[in-house]
């Protein structure tokens, strides 16, 4: 039973996590556009309205079990293009608090691929056959 309980927290932690991010995207899609043009990117806005589905897209499969290897796996890989993008080496200097920001995507990024390897568990999940999910 506590094997479920943690599971059944951890994926809605994921899911809360990708929620809030993709909520605060879409309730001022503007200031997240000009975030990833201040980072270098072209097309900020559009990669601002990519970014808010894809987090959508990730809370769902993180919280009903949907393809849920592939969507940690995708959402790790995610968390690690933002720590580099947003929160590298070279934003450190003068503001130790992106260090602080920088490690702590490394801490999400461990939990997600412990998450796609190990499955969303028995209990409230969708079951999706996948080459990540037959093990």
């Amino acid at each position: 039973m506590g094997r479920t309980i943690a599971i059944l927290v951890a994926r809605l932690i994921f899911a809360a996590v990708f929620i809030m991010a993709s909520t605060l995207k879409f309730f001022d899609m503007q200031s997240t556009a000009d975030f990833i043009a201040a980072a270098g990117f072209p097309m900020s806005l559009f990669l601002a309205w990519v970014a808010a589905f894809f987090e959508l897209a990730l809370a769902f499969a993180l919280l009903t079990g949907a393809f849920f290897s592939e969507a940690a796996l995708a959402a790790g890989i995610y968390v690690l293009f933002l720590a580099f993008s947003f929160h590298g080496p070279g934003r450190w200097t003068g503001n130790q608090a992106e260090f602080g920001f920088f490690v702590d995507h490394f801490t999400f990024f461990a939990g997600l691929l412990f998450a796609a390897v190990h499955g969303p568990g028995e209990t409230l999940a969708l079951r999706t056959r996948t080459p990540l999910a037959a093990r």
